[in-house]
């Protein structure tokens, strides 16, 4: 597949930046259920950690959308 810019309200932007969004809310749904789960308590360093699932996220969307 090939990346095209995207058409939001006239303006054209990045497809990357659309998929950065998408990892960012999906991101803060699995914070959220870490944290009620009592799953951020067991790591190191939370923000970090909440950071490298930020990076997973947005990985696993980018080579889906390329397939």
């Amino acid at each position: 597949m090939k990346f095209v810019e995207v058409n939001l309200l006239g303006v054209y932007v990045a497809p990357i930046s659309v998929m950065m969004l998408a990892a960012w809310c999906v991101t803060m749904v699995l914070r959220r259920a870490g944290g009620r789960f009592g799953l951020l308590a067991y790591v190191w360093h939370p923000a970090l950690f909440v950071f490298t699932v930020y990076i997973i996220v947005l990985s696993t969307i980018v080579l889906a959308v390329s397939r």
